[in-house]
């Protein structure tokens, strides 16, 4: 992008000065929302300066804000909107579950249908327990591990995010949950055998994400996932897959995509069908501490882990919309998007890559390729922040770190705007 009139700090500003002045009602909200809640959310990712547009209504693809913009909504929440907003398959069976009542406090049958569903999707998952949040999946696998381990320790990776009180980041510490952490580098299989080395008798589980998510989208490479496994197997330690997100990426998850198999897997997010979900689940022999019957002593509670409104609406999701072809289609379709972006990049000769696998991608200013979230730690925050007002300045919606992931309403014609839009934005 040429700079030649005013400084990228200038240029900011002023993308930021026009988005407001033109989103009087979001910015009144914003002053309302501030009065009652810290930062003006209680979604603090979500945030965005100099303050996020508001949401009046959304349907497809498109999100249109209480100041009458529009957006291509690229961004997918976070990875749980695949569906796109309001899939009619989705809604008609949470209309229906609610007409049979919502607040149960008893088992019901819907429940046993979803946990079939998820069983027959992916290898690693014998058995599986539901919860209200990815977050909750991650932390009750921990906690699962180390007691079927009488171990303490959980590897994880530098930089990795596994939900809010799991955030390996800078400024992640105060809230990260006090477990016995041992560190390791993201597609390093070299840091993972030394680790497994000097403590390995005492590791209880490895947790990973097969790409990661937060940290910019990158993809793991198959040997250091296979080190993982390897090591976890060789020292009586479990693996644990954060697919959370990257259960997307097949019928079957990133592990039917690169054929390894977990112990346990965290799920959450679209497998709800949009409602609030998260799910763990992993070999039988791991998940019968929770089974009174087998001789398992582990309570688990949540008022909602069978919300009715879950249940009906992930069973919708996995056996109407998200079938094998489906998901195959819309992660093709996102690996063309980022050739596009990497083949532009290398045409202008912008210091820029896209990264990702599937419908994830990141758009970072640096050259790629990237292979671990150190690589991304000297990109220019500014260039990312001025991207992202271009492209929503001209009707797209990513996150503002460069973040998309795909939804199915998403088309052809939309991604080749947002080329237009990214190609308008590098050229100058």
């Amino acid at each position: 992008m040429s700079n030649d009139i005013i400084s990228p700090r200038h240029a900011l500003d002023d993308a930021a000065r026009i988005y407001a002045d033109r989103r009087p009602r979001s910015r009144a909200l914003a002053r309302e929302a501030a009065l009652v809640q810290p930062g003006g959310n209680t979604r603090s990712v979500l945030d965005f300066k100099p303050f996020p547009f508001r949401v009046a209504h959304a349907e497809n693809a498109t999100l249109v804000d209480v100041d009458g913009f529009s957006y291509v909504d690229l961004l997918g929440d976070y990875s749980a909107g695949i569906l796109g907003h309001s899939n009619p398959a989705v809604r008609g069976a949470v209309e229906r579950a609610l007409a049979d009542g919502w607040s149960l406090g008893a088992v019901h049958e819907r429940e046993v249908l979803l946990a079939q569903l998820i069983v027959d999707r992916f290898p690693g998952i014998d058995k599986v327990r539901f919860t209200n949040s990815g977050t909750e999946a991650t932390l009750m696998s921990i906690l699962t591990a180390r007691h079927h381990t009488s171990r303490q320790a959980v590897v994880v990776c530098r930089s990795a995010y596994h939900g809010g009180m799991l955030y390996f980041g800078h400024g992640g510490e105060p809230l990260r949950a006090p477990f016995d952490f041992v560190f390791v580098d993201y597609n390093r299989p070299e840091t993972v055998a030394a680790a497994f080395a000097e403590h390995g008798s005492r590791i209880a589980a490895a947790l990973v994400e097969p790409m990661m998510g937060s940290a910019g989208c990158i993809a793991s490479q198959p040997a250091f996932l296979a080190e993982l496994r390897a090591q976890c197997s060789a020292n009586g330690s479990l693996l644990i897959f954060d697919e959370v997100m990257t259960s997307r990426l097949s019928v079957g998850g990133a592990q039917l995509r690169y054929g390894i198999t977990p112990d346990l897997t965290a799920l959450g997010k679209y497998l709800g069908g949009g409602m609030t979900f998260g799910a763990f689940g992993g070999r039988a022999d791991v998940m019968q501490a929770y089974d009174p019957a087998a001789g398992g002593g582990l309570t688990h509670g949540g008022t909602f882990n069978n919300n009715v409104l879950t249940c009906a609406g992930g069973i919708a999701a996995l056996t109407e919309v998200l079938t094998a072809e489906n998901l195959d289609a819309l992660n093709s379709r996102g690996d063309r998007l980022r050739d596009r972006l990497n083949d532009l990049f290398a045409a202008t000769g912008a210091d820029w890559c896209a990264t990702g696998i599937g419908s994830f991608i990141g758009i970072h200013p640096v050259r790629g390729p990237v292979s671990g979230p150190d690589e991304l730690a000297d990109a220019d925050s500014t260039q990312r922040d001025l991207l992202f007002h271009h492209v929503l300045a001209a009707g797209y919606y990513m996150a503002a770190r460069g973040y998309i992931a795909l939804s199915l309403p998403v088309t052809d014609d939309d991604l080749d705007g947002f080329m237009t839009a990214v190609e308008a934005f590098i050229v100058g």
